[in-house]
C-alpha cells in the first residue's frame, strides 16, 4: 500500500521496490515460509514446544497470536448459522460500528464554492466545508463541461503514498502546471494519469476531498507541542511550504507522528478508521446533495489508503452502490503474521478481528456491486492472503445470491492503480451505475 512511513534515505518508489524484492528492512517471510495453521488454544503449548521457529514478524509469538483468530470469526457470514444476508449484516454492522467508535462530525456540512472554471473538457469547482474540528476540508469537484442532466457520481478517495502534505491533488489535475512532486506521484502509481479526471470525462460527477491528516486537513508541525523528533527545519523552510524540500521533510515528520495520532485517538475513545469513515461520509453527503448527481448512482474508489477507506465506507454506507477497492485487500492474519510493518496505524480497529475478517468488512455491502483490484507482486501483502481475501468475498456474495455482483482481479506488477486497472474499474462503474 502506500501506507508505511518513508525511510529517510529512499524515495517512496524506491522503498516500494525494495519491499517487492524483500529488501526493505525485513525479509518477505511469506515468500519462503508456508502459511501458519490456526492452532487450537488447548493444543498451542504442546505445538510451540516442538516447533516454535521465528516464523513471523513477531517471532516466537506468531503461532500463539494466530491461534487467537477463529476462522471463520464469530460474526462471519461464512458461519453456517447465518442464512439471510440482511439479518447477518444488521448484527455484524452493529458490532463493527461499536468498535469503529465513529466520532460525531455534525450533519451535512455547509459548502463554500471558492472558484469555478473549465479545464480539459471538465467543469471544475474548488470547494471547502468546516467540520466541528480542524481546519476546513478542501475539495475538488469535476464534471463534464456543459452537462445539464443528472449523472452518476464517484467519491474519489486519495491514497496515502507516504505523502501527507498532499491529498486531493494526488489524483486530480486542474491546470497544465502542477506542483513538481505531483507528476512523479501520478507516474509511479497511476500510469501518469489523474484518474479522477479520467472517469469524470466518461460522464461522472467526481468529488475528491482531503481527509483527516492529509492536505488541508494535515497536522501542522508548528501546532504540535511536546514532541521534538524529526528533521523538519521550520526556520529555513516553513516560510515556503510548497518548497519540495520542505514537503519531503514534512512527510518524514508526519510519518513519524502517525503512532502519536493513533494512540491519542484511542485515548479519546475513537479510532483512525472511524475518523476516516466520518469524514468520508460527510463528503458523501456533499456529493449526494448536488443537483446534478443522481443519489441512487454513487460509487467510490481509491488506491491503497484510498482502498482502505473504500473498504470501510463501502462496507458501512449503503449509499455507495458500486465500490472498487484497489491495492488494499488482504486478511487480518496477513497483517498479524507478515505485513503490519508495511502499513500505518490507520488500518486497525481493536477487537473487531474476533468478529469479522478484514475482507468481511467490505463484504458487508453484499449484494451491492463490489470489486477488488490487486497486484501479484504487491509487497505490502502476501499473495496467498490476498487470494484468500478474494475467495472470502466471493463466498459471501455467492451465499448472498449475488455472485455476479463481485469481481476480484489480479494484475502483474507492484503496488499501483495503472491504466489497465483503471480501465477495468471504470467499466465496472459503467456496468452498475
Amino acid at each position: 500500500m502506500d501506507q508505511h512511513h518513508n525511510p529517510t534515505t529512499s524515495s517512496r518508489r524506491k522503498f516500494m521496490q525494495q519491499i517487492a524484492s524483500g529488501l526493505a528492512g525485513f525479509p518477505l517471510l511469506s515468500e519462503s515460509l508456508p502459511a501458519l495453521p490456526v492452532l487450537a488454544q488447548e493444543n498451542f503449548r504442546a505445538s510451540v514446544a516442538q516447533t516454535a521457529p521465528p516464523t513471523s514478524i513477531i517471532g516466537h509469538y506468531g503461532p500463539w497470536a494466530a491461534s487467537l483468530l477463529e476462522d471463520p470469526p464469530a460474526l462471519s457470514f461464512r458461519q453456517p448459522t447465518w442464512k439471510k444476508v440482511d439479518s447477518w449484516r444488521g448484527k455484524a454492522l452493529a458490532k463493527l460500528k461499536e468498535y469503529l467508535a465513529v466520532p460525531d462530525t455534525g450533519g451535512v456540512p455547509k459548502v463554500t464554492v471558492h472558484r469555478q472554471y473549465e479545464y480539459d473538457g471538465l467543469s471544475v469547482e474548488e470547494l471547502s466545508w468546516q467540520l466541528p474540528y480542524g481546519r476546513p476540508t478542501e475539495a475538488i469537484l469535476l464534471k463534464p463541461a456543459g452537462n445539464r442532466s443528472r449523472l452518476p457520481a464517484i467519491l474519489g478517495l486519495h491514497d496515502h503514498g507516504g505523502n501527507k502534505y498532499f491529498g486531493k491533488r494526488k489524483i486530480t489535475r486542474t491546470a497544465s502546471q502542477l506542483h513538481p512532486l505531483i507528476p512523479q506521484h501520478q507516474e509511479d502509481y497511476y500510469s501518469g494519469l489523474a484518474w479522477a479526471n479520467e472517469i469524470a470525462k466518461r460522464g461522472y460527477v467526481v468529488l475528491v476531498h482531503d481527509t483527516f491528516t492529509f492536505g488541508s486537513r494535515r497536522v501542522l508541525y508548528q501546532d504540535v507541542s511536546g514532541i521534538n523528533y524529526g528533521p523538519l527545519n521550520v526556520e529555513n523552510l516553513a516560510d515556503n511550504p510548497e518548497n519540495p524540500e520542505y514537503i519531503k521533510a514534512y512527510n518524514e515528520w508526519a510519518g513519524l507522528h502517525e503512532h502519536v495520532m493513533s494512540k491519542s485517538l484511542f485515548c479519546a475513545g475513537t479510532t483512525w478508521p472511524g475518523v476516516f469513515l466520518a469524514e468520508d461520509q460527510r463528503a458523501l453527503d456533499v456529493l449526494s446533495a448536488r443537483e446534478e448527481v443522481d443519489p441512487d448512482r454513487i460509487g467510490c474508489a481509491g488506491l491503497s489508503g484510498g482502498g482502505l477507506r473504500t473498504a470501510y465506507l463501502g462496507g458501512v454506507d449503503p449509499r455507495i452502490k458500486c465500490a472498487v477497492c484497489v491495492g488494499f485487500m488482504s486478511t487480518w492474519k496477513d497483517f498479524l503474521l507478515y505485513k503490519s510493518y508495511t502499513h500505518t496505524w490507520m488500518t486497525y480497529i481493536p477487537i473487531i478481528p474476533q468478529y469479522l475478517d478484514f475482507p468481511e468488512i467490505f463484504g458487508l455491502r453484499a449484494p451491492l456491486a463490489t470489486m477488488t483490484l490487486n497486484n501479484n507482486e504487491d509487497g505490502l501483502f502476501t499473495l496467498p492472503e490476498m487470494k484468500r481475501a478474494d475467495a472470502i468475498l466471493q463466498e459471501i456474495f455467492d451465499k448472498a445470491g449475488a455472485g455476479e455482483k463481485y469481481s476480484g482481479k489480479f494484475y502483474p506488477g507492484i503496488h499501483k492503480f495503472d491504466a489497465d486497472m483503471q480501465s477495468d474499474a471504470f467499466a465496472w462503474f459503467d456496468q452498475w451505475l
